[in-house]
């Protein structure tokens, strides 16, 4: 059973509708007697939202509400990624079910995967729980929720991720991961990292998907 990642903030996310976040962000933030948030000076918003986690709490609430509708609002100009769609027909079309896992919010994964017509070709989407950011991977949390959905075992899936933080999170949910290097230099931190394998375009593994059931 693949289960495969998705990518909307930063990848997705336009630079002004991030310069939103983090601005509208420390606007709240700043003006808590707390004094400025932890991490204000990133430009990555899941960065930023990990580092409140982990130093302000409190501050939780108000960050991942904005992020959550940033990405929504980022899904009207996301593309799938190349060769993703075939990959999701090629699965299905040979009996393997796919299950979508995120650190971006589910309603913003929802919203993607009904706006371009995808809904039917995943089993099911865990996106980071709502105003809990330390079950974002490498946390294993979100990949054991979805192998208990399928009710499966780690050992009979793999996880299909682009940073070596998905790589840690499959290994900590005791199944193996395939590394996506869609940007130079990825391959080998994916490699180092542990991936089973490495691939540069997602055409790689639709034509696995099919050479295996020939």
């Amino acid at each position: 059973m693949p289960i495969s990642g998705s990518k909307t903030a930063p990848g997705l996310l336009r630079r002004a509708s991030i310069r939103r976040f983090i601005s509208s962000t420390r606007v709240e933030l700043l003006s808590d007697p707390g004094g400025p948030p932890p991490g204000h000076e990133e430009s990555d918003p899941l960065a930023l939202l990990r580092r409140i986690a982990d130093e302000r709490e409190d501050l939780v609430s108000v960050a991942d509400e904005t992020l959550a509708q940033l990405e929504v609002e980022a899904i009207d100009q996301a593309q799938p990624t190349p060769g993703g769609v075939a990959f999701l027909e090629a699965c299905a079309a040979s009996g393997r079910s796919v299950w979508m896992v995120s650190n971006n919010a589910t309603v913003a994964i929802d919203r993607y995967l009904s706006t371009h017509g995808l809904s039917q070709l995943v089993a099911g989407q865990f996106g980071r729980v709502s105003g809990q950011p330390k079950s974002m991977k490498p946390s294993p949390r979100l990949l054991s929720a979805a192998v208990g959905a399928a009710e499966t075992k780690p050992g009979d899936c793999i996880f299909v991720g682009d940073a070596v933080r998905d790589v840690e999170a499959a290994h900590a949910a005791g199944m193996q991961a395939i590394g996506y290097a869609n940007k130079p230099g990825k391959d080998a931190a994916l490699a180092e990292a542990g991936a089973v394998a490495v691939i540069a375009s997602m055409d790689d593994l639709v034509r696995a998907v099919m050479n295996r059931d020939d």
